[in-house]
């Protein structure tokens, strides 16, 4: 057994978290190829043009897979009565969405996706740290401000160009 761990903690490590990982490490591979195609159809048709059309198709695979697992919208109906600040969500995925739609004709892919990460990561630790939303608060510890603070360097550094 490792020291300083405590047992309880080493058996949450399940098939659903590998699984959860697993999903994590698609939607960045997912994430990088969004950006490459948002920001061609953003071109194509018009930025604000693409983020609405990509959100209609976000919608209908949502729903359609709603649909499919639950084999009802009853989950919707709850999410309507679900406190209005948890809303927003849809909102910031907008703001993701346009960002992705924007950035990688302007600035490059890899820099679009360093800078929402770099963003990602700040906002996270702060959520973290004060447990907003609900959540457990999670301490800000040196390395872990190491590591933001690397990742906001590394995001700097994408903006040169060769």
């Amino acid at each position: 057994m490792l020291t300083g761990r405590r047992p309880d903690r080493l058996a949450a490590v399940s098939g659903a978290a590998v699984a959860t990982v697993v999903v994590c490490l698609v939607a960045g591979l997912a994430g990088a190829a969004q950006a490459a195609v948002m920001g061609r159809f953003g071109e194509r048709i018009g930025v604000i043009e693409a983020v609405a059309f990509a959100s209609c198709i976000t919608t209908l695979v949502a729903v359609g897979t709603v649909l499919v697992a639950r084999q009802s919208l009853s989950g919707l109906a709850e999410g309507a009565r679900s406190p209005a600040w948890m809303w927003t969500a849809g909102i910031m995925s907008a703001v993701i969405v346009f960002a992705v739609a924007l950035g990688p004709p302007r600035v490059g892919t890899t820099t679009t996706i360093a800078l929402i990460i770099a963003g990602n990561l700040v906002a996270s630790a702060t959520i973290d740290r004060f447990g907003w939303f609900g959540l457990e608060q999670i301490g800000l510890t040196p390395v872990r401000m190491v590591g933001i603070a690397l990742l906001a360097v590394g995001a700097a550094l994408t903006l040169i160009r060769p």
